[in-house]
């Protein structure tokens, strides 16, 4: 196959990938490959996705290229197919069957390119009583179990934006699973289809969670146990500011230091006896209650405590350390998470502000030569009068 003409920097270049446009887990997982150096085509629909949200801020779009094409038009199909024959790896977020009659389902591609891996990502997969019905992420997270484990226990379970469900069970399984497939590929010649469901990589995720329950170390409802704040030295404060700061002093010499700068060393014992911890979960909330986050951070800094301030989104590229990872980039106007995780030998970079729709055509039908993508759309009733 030949290389991708069009720039890269990252382990991934060199690679060509085609996203059937959608929303969601799939276009993220489509910008993490290009992060890292792929060559990504996004095949927008006419019109758009209508989220609402403009294009020139839709990161999850960055370093892409774009092209129109309308799969329910005369020859829509075909132009797919001739990128598909040129791609490496193929993600679509379609319900089941969808992209089999839109003339683009993994038959189809396979029939041009077997090499193809075909990354399908849904919510609840490509089989299953479900599979047919509509949903979002929060549904997903509901099944598995995941988002009952999530909240205080005398409250509704709290909703963890679509972070858990879409992009870490959704997204990174989809890239992990394309990935894998790509190294099979390119080691026998044969492509084969990923199936990214949400319900199965959320499930995945609580892996650990699942082995506590097993061995009696966790118990099934919200607010119990170690780490889904139930335990009062790993969970949030409220500060005299109105503001929070974050606790996660585990192990019990970042216990004790906790409690030192904290000043309330008395409660050592309570480390280790559960039947203390209404006191101190009291004297902690109480104690961070006397000073704003700003002062608390100033006394915890420096410490292995395991303590920090819980921040906003406007405040998070602004803390030092984040800064000085330039964790967080501005590029076009716009401050967004930088690529993640970070190589030595092929480092990677905001190549380029969100695809525009449309936009890359001439330069993607030259590059990966598919001149049928500048030829006019048929008109069928044109065609039937000839």
């Amino acid at each position: 196959m030949t290389e991708a003409k069009a720039p890269g920097h990252g382990p991934l270049t060199g690679v060509r990938v085609l996203e059937l446009a959608g929303i969601g887990p799939g276009p993220f997982a489509a910008m993490l490959l290009a992060d890292l150096g792929a060559d990504v085509v996004r095949v927008d629909r006419p019109g758009g996705p209508g989220l609402g949200i403009d294009p020139a801020h839709d990161v999850t779009h960055r370093n892409k290229r774009s092209v129109i094409v309308d799969l329910k038009a005369p020859g829509g199909a075909a132009r797919v197919l001739d990128l598909a024959e040129r791609a490496d790896i193929l993600i679509e977020g379609y319900r089941p069957g969808v992209a089999e009659r839109l003339g683009v389902g993994p038959e189809d591609c396979h029939a041009r390119n077997p090499r193809l891996v075909y990354g399908r990502m849904t919510g609840w997969g490509q089989d299953g009583p479900l599979a047919d019905r509509a949903g979002h992420d929060i549904a997903y997270m509901a099944l598995t179990g995941t988002l009952g484990m999530i909240g205080d226990p005398d409250r509704p379970p709290a909703v963890p934006a679509n972070l858990l469900g879409d992009y870490a069970g959704g997204s990174l399984y989809l890239v992990v699973g394309v990935l894998a497939a790509l190294h099979h590929a390119r080691a026998t010649g044969t492509g084969q289809v990923v199936d990214a469901a949400i319900v199965d990589g959320t499930a995945h995720l609580s892996a650990m969670i699942h082995g506590m329950l097993a061995a009696g170390a966790w118990q099934d409802r919200r607010g119990a146990n170690l780490l889904d704040g139930g335990c009062p030295y790993y969970g949030t404060y409220e500060t005299a500011d109105g503001l929070h700061m974050a606790v996660g002093a585990l192990e019990p010499r970042f216990y004790a230091e906790f409690l030192r700068l904290l000043g309330i060393e008395d409660l050592a014992s309570a480390h280790a006896d559960v039947a203390q911890w209404p006191e101190l979960r009291e004297r902690v909330a109480e104690r961070f209650r006397t000073r704003t986050r700003e002062a608390w951070t100033a006394v915890f800094d420096g410490s292995d405590a395991c303590v920090a301030p819980v921040l906003s989104l406007r405040e998070a590229p602004h803390h030092p350390h984040l800064a000085a990872r330039a964790t967080f980039t501005d590029h076009g106007g716009t401050t967004q998470p930088a690529p993640a995780p970070r190589f030595s030998a092929t480092p990677t970079a905001v190549r380029t502000g969100p695809a525009r729709p449309g936009a890359d055509t001439d330069d993607v039908a030259r590059d990966w030569d598919v001149p049928r993508l500048l030829s006019p759309p048929v008109n069928p009733q044109r065609k039937a009068s000839s």
